[in-house]
């Protein structure tokens, strides 16, 4: 297990430029070797990074499938659906083809749509006992959770199931669907977005790692891969980066 990358960037700007270059070179890597290439993303301000550094890449966009690490159970059209987002953004900025971005299925229960999602995945990477994907952008919240899983949830002591189900978010909307830390942790690399002052407090505790009971965020150690942390200086303001 490799010791984690992190990089600090000046900007929010800066951030999106690096972590656009990092994807760009996953992707044009795993295509080399594989035709395809594999990213999942996260909602909120993601798409808005992404949106903001990928055009500036000429890509064989045919080849880049993208799904969620979580979503919220919400239509398509509802403004707190990641899949919404990404759709209206990002497809309008690169030529990723449509049919390339994978969303869970909102009209059913969310337990169904948990399943149908694995499912889903797991057709992806047919002849894989356990999906791994070349790259996962992840958030942290100012809790210490990441895509779904939140502190003291029954969810990250989930080994069995690769996607779940939760109908009790302690954030708004309460119905959601997550990967979970067995497909997380299989990642070839995880890479953690974070910015801004009000991070600073919670990324020193998840970097330093010394809790008994480690949250969400510090539980993300990929087994076989690389864990990259980009965040910007206010992020970093209580690091030592000596």
């Amino acid at each position: 297990m490799a010791a984690p990358i992190v990089t600090v960037c000046d900007s929010e700007t800066s951030l999106a430029c690096k972590l656009s270059d990092l994807v760009h070179k996953k992707a044009e890597e795993a295509i080399s070797q594989r035709c395809v290439f594999r990213l999942g993303v996260t909602g909120g301000s993601m798409v808005k990074v992404l949106c903001e550094g990928l055009p500036k890449h000429t890509a064989d966009w045919a080849k880049w499938k993208v799904f969620f690490c979580d979503e919220r159970h919400v239509p398509y059209t509802d403004k707190e659906c990641s899949y919404g987002d990404y759709k209206a953004n990002l497809l309008t900025a690169v030529a990723i083809p449509e049919n390339n971005l994978y969303p869970i299925q909102p009209d059913i229960t969310v337990e169904e749509a948990a399943v149908e999602y694995e499912k889903k995945i797991k057709e992806e990477f047919a002849g894989s006992d356990l999906p791994r994907f070349d790259v996962l952008l992840l958030p942290m919240g100012a809790d210490g959770h990441t895509c779904s899983l939140f502190p003291d949830h029954k969810l990250l002591n989930e080994k069995d199931k690769l996607v779940a189900a939760l109908s009790d978010s302690p954030k708004p909307p309460p119905s959601r669907v997550t990967m979970t830390l067995p497909l997380v942790n299989n990642a070839a690399c995880a890479v953690f977005v974070v910015y801004g002052a009000s991070k600073a407090e919670m990324l020193k505790r998840v970097l330093e790692g010394n809790e008994a009971n480690p949250l969400p965020a510090a539980r993300i150690k990929p087994t076989n891969g690389e864990l990259i942390w980009m965040v910007d200086a206010a992020a970093a303001k209580l690091l030592d980066r000596q």
